[in-house]
């Protein structure tokens, strides 16, 4: 039923143990291990960019984490419209939530059929999917350290003994394997929660569900180690190592990403707000505090000045060509072109009794 899955993963472990143990030599333990890790290796590159598609996802969610927020407390009573404008919204963002789990849905599969496929090797199969004879047998008798790779610790100590191995054996062998993947799974979650927002975790429920999962993933990985056969606690160490090294270089990779974007628009604010080439920036005032205005050919031109003084400047131009040539008026003319509006009068007397009183005063 699930063959088109168990063949092409027994292929890729068949492909990278003829590479092994060309090297090592088909028997060998560590070409087997090896084996397995770079199985995991080649399923991990594949599912690289889903796994991009997820950090952004989950960028672009915390992003508008706070509208989220403000939806749910206004339609705490109407789920069903929640549940739209949420999806409205997530549609607007271009943000798919089932794109962060897409890549843990793709490897469930891989990791039933690599249980499998190890399940196959047994004393009595002549072959195993794409493996013949030769290749179970081969497995049958690789160990690491005195660990058969195809046993488990919780194994009956008949079974072990049939295989030339024991449960003492097993477990100094596996424990070590299951802190080392349990570590790993801690680290990179830990590493994943940090990435969030405050806005993300401000939802007592999920942050206590992140704090939940943090220590439930790690402590499931070092039980599930003792009733599952070494290559796959092998499987499951190669692929968090992975997942750790892969959220430190896929999360650098988007905040490098995020802050090229953010100089960029910035860069785009400061030429929005630049004048154009050959025109004058906009001045508030001259010295004589009047507003300066830039016209479009770069001329400036007093903007308090009015029509009629424009026209009183060349009518007291005028007059004065009138006076010198005998027919105008003493009278300086009103808003006449450089006179004086409010000229102050010299007043002898009106001085000289300012003077006396406050000589007065002073006595």
């Amino acid at each position: 039923m699930f063959d088109f899955i168990l063949y092409p993963v027994s292929a890729i472990l068949w492909f990278w143990h003829q590479v092994f143990g060309a090297v090592l030599g088909p028997d060998n333990g560590f070409a087997w291990v090896l084996s397995v890790f770079f199985l995991v290796f080649s399923l991990r590159v594949v599912l690289l960019k889903p796994a991009i598609s997820q950090i952004r996802s989950g960028r672009k969610m915390q992003k508008f984490a706070p509208h989220i927020q403000k939806l749910r407390e206004k339609y705490k009573n109407d789920r069903q419209r929640m549940a739209q404008e949420m999806q409205k919204l997530q549609s607007e963002h271009g943000v798919n939530p089932l794109g962060g789990c897409l890549p843990v849905l793709l490897q469930v599969p891989v990791f039933l059929s690599l249980f499998w496929v190890l399940r196959g090797f047994t004393p009595q199969a002549q072959s195993n999917y794409i493996f013949d004879s030769g290749g179970v047998q081969s497995f049958l008798q690789a160990d690491l350290f005195g660990a058969k790779l195809g046993n488990w610790i919780t194994q009956p100590e008949a079974e072990l003994a049939a295989f030339d191995t024991s449960r003492t054996t097993m477990m100094a062998v596996g424990i070590p394997l299951m802190i080392v993947a349990s570590l790993a799974t801690y680290f990179s979650m830990r590493m994943s929660q940090k990435r969030q927002t405050d806005a993300s975790m401000s939802n007592p429920q999920t942050q206590m569900m992140a704090k939940f999962m943090l220590y439930i993933a790690p402590v499931g990985t070092l039980i599930s180690g003792w009733f599952l056969p070494m290559a796959i606690v092998l499987y499951f160490m190669a692929n968090n190592i992975w997942t750790l090294g892969q959220t430190h270089f896929l999360t650098n990779k988007i905040d490098r990403e995020q802050e090229r974007e953010r100089e960029k628009e910035i860069a785009e604010k400061k030429e929005v707000q630049r004048p154009k080439p050959g025109q004058k920036p906009a001045q508030t005032q001259n010295g004589g505090g009047t507003a300066v205005k830039v016209d479009s050919d770069g001329d400036e031109s007093d903007s308090d000045e009015t029509p009629q003084e424009k026209s009183g400047g060349g009518s007291g131009k005028s007059s004065g060509g009138g006076k010198a040539g005998g027919g105008g008026s003493s009278r300086p003319p009103k808003g006449g072109g450089g006179g004086n509006k409010n000229p102050q009068k010299n007043r002898p007397g009106k001085q000289a009794a300012s003077a006396k009183k406050s000589n007065k005063k002073r006595r």
